[in-house]
C-alpha cells in the first residue's frame, strides 16, 4: 500500500490556467440533471404540458394544452408578469379571440357557426405554437445561463469544492 500526499486548492486559489481547466472539466455541472423541471412545472401550472424539447440546430419545444386555450391564456395573465413573452402572447390571443367572437354568428343551439369554429381552431393552434416557441426560448436561455462561466463559478463556490492542481474536484 502506498500513501500519497497532494495539495488541494479552493477555486479562487487556482491560477487562471487552472481555473480554465476546471471550467472545462465542469462545463456540465449544472445540467447533468433534469434542470428543465421548473420550466415544465411553470408550463403545467398555466395549462400547458411540455412533452419534449431540443436545443440543437432545430431548437423547438413540443407540447399540448391540458386546459382550454382560453383558460391557459387567462392563467398566464394571472401568473406571468406583463414583460414576459408568454404574457404578450396570451394577451394577443385573447384579443384576437374576442374579435373573432364579436364578429361571428351563433346558431339556435348557442354554438358558433363552422366558419367561426374554423377560425378559432386556427387561432388556438397558432397560440399553442407561439407559446411553445416562448418556452423553447426560455429553455435555451436557461441552458445558456447554466453552462455560463458565471453560473459554473457560482456552483463551485456554493459547494466549496477542493481542486487538485489539474483542475479536478478532489
Amino acid at each position: 500500500m502506498e500513501t500519497r500526499t497532494y495539495q488541494v486548492f479552493k477555486y479562487d486559489e487556482l491560477t487562471n490556467e487552472q481555473k480554465e481547466k476546471t471550467l472545462q472539466n465542469l462545463y456540465d455541472i449544472n445540467i447533468d440533471h433534469d434542470w428543465w423541471d421548473f420550466t415544465y412545472e411553470d408550463a403545467n401550472n398555466i395549462g400547458l404540458k411540455i412533452t419534449g424539447f431540443d436545443l440543437d440546430r432545430y431548437r423547438h419545444c413540443e407540447g399540448k394544452f391540458v386546459t382550454t386555450a382560453r383558460e391557459c391564456a387567462e392563467n398566464i395573465l394571472k401568473e406571468h408578469g406583463e414583460k414576459c413573452e408568454t404574457y404578450k402572447t396570451a394577451e394577443a390571443y385573447l384579443k384576437e379571440r374576442a374579435d373573432i367572437e364579436q364578429h361571428s354568428t351563433i346558431d339556435e343551439w348557442g354554438e358558433f357557426d363552422l366558419k367561426t369554429e374554423d377560425k378559432l381552431e386556427v387561432l388556438r393552434n397558432e397560440f399553442l405554437r407561439s407559446l411553445l416557441e416562448d418556452y423553447s426560448i426560455m429553455l435555451q436561455h436557461e441552458c445558456e445561463y447554466l453552462t455560463s462561466r458565471e453560473s459554473i463559478e457560482e456552483t463551485i463556490r456554493a459547494n466549496n469544492y477542493d481542486f487538485t492542481s489539474d483542475g479536478k474536484i478532489d
